[in-house]
């Protein structure tokens, strides 16, 4: 199937969901029932000049997801796509004079027509820099790095469970998922947070 959608050029993050919308296109070809596909685009270690490159990545970003969006809708499966985003680290709330550190956690978002979208999931940390023995200060560990309150392990096994794996097997994929919900004590962090259809 020939897309229609446009993809933004000169942007490396459209190319490669260019290339996995035309594969989705081409699932029955591939005999293919479920995919999973990772595209990454670099570039947001940003130790400097934070200000001047950070508009532009997450333009390019915007811009990537949204064309693939619409693909997805074109191939009559955005019901069935879903893209999100991943990180092995957050970044500091506190400039370090150019740019931000490392942190620990950070904000991910979802895409597609299964997404129960336009809202916040998980519980946002106290917003603090300082190092002070107060009760609003206790997620702070310095240079305004805060610590998540929501796990990957909770964002995974939402997505594998839209995915199709059964609760029975969640716990050989992320043996940490016992630590939260219900059954552990624990249901103000929920195994799945609820936002896929």
């Amino acid at each position: 199937m020939n897309l229609t959608t446009v993809f933004p050029g000169g942007n490396p993050l459209a190319d490669q969901l260019k290339m996995v919308a035309r594969l989705i296109g081409a699932r029955a070809a591939l005999g293919a029932k479920r995919q999973v596909f990772m595209v990454s685009l670099g570039g947001f270690d940003l130790h400097d000049n934070l200000i001047s490159q950070h508009p532009g990545l997450l333009g390019k970003l915007s811009d990537a997801l949204s064309a693939f969006y619409n693909a997805s809708v074109e191939l009559g499966v955005a019901d069935k796509v879903t893209a999100f985003t991943a990180s092995d680290f957050g970044r500091t709330l506190a400039s370090n004079g150019d740019g931000s550190d490392h942190g620990w956690g950070s904000h991910h978002f979802l895409v597609g027509g299964a997404v129960k979208g336009q809202a916040f999931y998980g519980t946002p940390p106290p917003i603090s820099t300082g190092s002070t023995s107060a009760a609003a200060d206790q997620w702070h560990v310095g240079q305004g790095r805060l610590l998540p309150s929501t796990s990957v392990d909770q964002y995974a096994a939402t997505m594998a469970q839209w995915f199709g794996v059964a609760d029975t097997e969640l716990a050989g994929i992320l043996p940490n998922l016992q630590h939260f919900g219900a059954a552990a004590g624990r249901p103000d962090y929920p195994s799945n947070l609820g936002f896929m259809l």
